[in-house]
C-alpha cells in the first residue's frame, strides 16, 4: 500500500479494547460486531490484529513463490486471520468467491509457514484461518450475509463484522445471523489524557515539544479537540496541512491561529 492516508499506526486505548474483542472472538468462535463514527480507527486496528499490511499484498497478488513471501507466511500464521472490504453492491457471487480465494490463499500460506520445505500444496489444510473480518459490513446484502452465516456455521471459524453506528440495528432484521452475535464493541473516538497521548506524537513528529501546561500549547489542544472531536482520521488530516503551514510560514510553534488556519483548508468531516 502506497501512501499515508492515515498516518502511523498508535497503539491507542480503543485499539487495545478492539484486540481485547477480536481475541474474544477468536477464542469462542461466535459473531462479533465492531461499531462507531468513521474515522476513528477501527479498520487500522482489524488491519492491525489481522497483520493484514503483511499478508494483504501477497494474497491479492497471488503468483510466483518469491523468498520474501515468508513474511506474509508468517503474519497469517501468527493472526490466523483474513480481512476483507466488500466491494459497493457486489453480487454475492462476488463475494463468494473472494472470500473463497482468500481463506485458500491464506490457508496455504500457513501451511508453508509451519512447512517451509513444502511446496504450495494444491489441497491446503482447512480449519487454520479462526477469524474472518468484515469491514464495511453495511455493503453486504441479504444473500451476502446469509454467505457469511453458512461460512461461519460451516467452518467453524469466528466472524468480525465492522461497521457504522446503527450496524447492529440492521442485523436485528436477520434473526438467525444475530442470534449468533455473542460480542460487541463500540469503537470511540480519543478523549483525554489519550488525545493528549496522540497529540504528543504529532508534536514530536513536527520536531516540538508539547507542554500541556504552556497556555499555548493548552489553546491549541483545545482548538484542535473541538475541530476533530477525536476523530483520528481527522487528526492526521489536520496536522498534514498544519506542518505545512508551519513550514511555508518559517514558524516553530504550533499556536491557535495556525490550528484555525490548518482548519480553514479542511472540508472538516469524519470522512
Amino acid at each position: 500500500m502506497t501512501g499515508q492516508r492515515n498516518g502511523t499506526f498508535i497503539a491507542t486505548k480503543e485499539h487495545r479494547r478492539f484486540v481485547e474483542f477480536a481475541t474474544a472472538v477468536q477464542k469462542h468462535r461466535y459473531i462479533g460486531i465492531c461499531f462507531g463514527t468513521a474515522g476513528v480507527g477501527k479498520t487500522m486496528s482489524a488491519r492491525r490484529f489481522a497483520r493484514w499490511d503483511k499478508a494483504e499484498p501477497l494474497l491479492t497478488e497471488w503468483g510466483p513463490r518469491d523468498a520474501s513471501d515468508a513474511i506474509a507466511y508468517e503474519a497469517l500464521a501468527k493472526s490466523r486471520t483474513v480481512f476483507y472490504t466488500p466491494t459497493v453492491g457486489g453480487p454475492v457471487r462476488e463475494v463468494r468467491e473472494d472470500l473463497r480465494r482468500l481463506i485458500a490463499r491464506a490457508e496455504g500460506s500457513i501451511d508453508l509457514a509451519l512447512n517451509p520445505s513444502m511446496v504450495i500444496p494444491e489441497r491446503h489444510t482447512q480449519g487454520s484461518i479462526e477469524v474472518l473480518v468484515v469491514d464495511e459490513a453495511e455493503r453486504l446484502s441479504t444473500q451476502s450475509l446469509e454467505h457469511v452465516r453458512d461460512i461461519f456455521d460451516r467452518t467453524g471459524i469466528g466472524v468480525i463484522l465492522i461497521g457504522m453506528p446503527g450496524l447492529e440495528r440492521k442485523l436485528e432484521r436477520y434473526p438467525q445471523l444475530y442470534s449468533r452475535i455473542g460480542f460487541a464493541h463500540h469503537y470511540r473516538p480519543l478523549k483525554g489524557d489519550e488525545l493528549t497521548f496522540v497529540l504528543t506524537r504529532h508534536w514530536r513528529k513536527l520536531g516540538l515539544q508539547l507542554d500541556a501546561a504552556d497556555f499555548t500549547d493548552h489553546q491549541a489542544i483545545a482548538s484542535i479537540a473541538r475541530i476533530t472531536g477525536g476523530n483520528f482520521r481527522l487528526l492526521h488530516r489536520l496536522f498534514v496541512q498544519i506542518e505545512r503551514i508551519l513550514k511555508i510560514n518559517e514558524l516553530s510553534l504550533v499556536t491557535d491561529d495556525v490550528v484555525e488556519a490548518a482548519r480553514s483548508t479542511l472540508v472538516i468531516g469524519a470522512t
